[in-house]
């Protein structure tokens, strides 16, 4: 049987598999060049009329990604003459997030916290100098510094999820003693 915390991850990889799927297959399967130009904000629908006419999956992929992201033409892929529906640093961390979730599910290898925190370092460098000064960063360092930042968050949900669903003695890492709990449980 599976135990309880890998249930969790592999319904999660499962849901971020999907939709990393999905995002790349949208601007596939859609005629050349009919989605171009999604510029917006991040947290409200910028471009509901653009994307009226696209089929339900593609348009409620477009959707998803014109709420979670900027959908800046100049920083996002395109596919088929279409623009992707998530920018290249969110695709690094979607796809970053599943990769690292994956790991750890597959190893259930426990990294310490200080690295999954240095690894989130080079995205908030970059997306920071670019917010507060004329840089401007390409598109593969986006994508990697994003990729970088998603494993981090991957392995780190994982670890969550392993201390979170299992038992106290099941937990590694080190015990309390006199009696204490180990940190792990509830």
């Amino acid at each position: 049987m599976i135990p309880v915390p890998k249930r969790f991850m592999i319904l999660l990889e499962a849901v971020l598999l999907v939709v990393l799927i999905a995002v790349v297959a949208s601007p596939l399967s859609l005629p050349e060049g009919s989605v171009t130009g999604l510029d917006g904000g991040v947290g409200r629908l910028d471009n509901w009329d653009e994307l009226e006419g696209l089929p339900p999956l593609q348009r409620a992929t477009y959707l998803l990604g014109d709420v979670y992201c900027h959908q800046m033409a100049d920083r996002s892929y395109e596919l088929n003459g279409n623009q992707m529906p998530f920018c290249t640093r969110d695709l690094g961390l979607l796809a970053g997030a599943a990769l690292g979730l994956g790991f750890f599910a597959l190893l259930g290898r426990q990294l310490p916290w200080t690295w999954l925190g240095l690894a989130l370092l080079p995205m908030i460098a970059d997306g920071g100098l670019q917010a507060i000064t004329d840089y401007e960063s390409c598109n593969v360092v986006r994508a990697l510094t994003g990729a970088l930042a998603g494993s981090a968050v991957g392995i780190g949900a994982g670890m969550l999820m392993q201390r979170r669903f299992s038992s106290p003695e099941e937990v590694p890492g080190p015990r309390k003693e006199d009696g204490q709990e180990n940190r792990g449980s509830r």
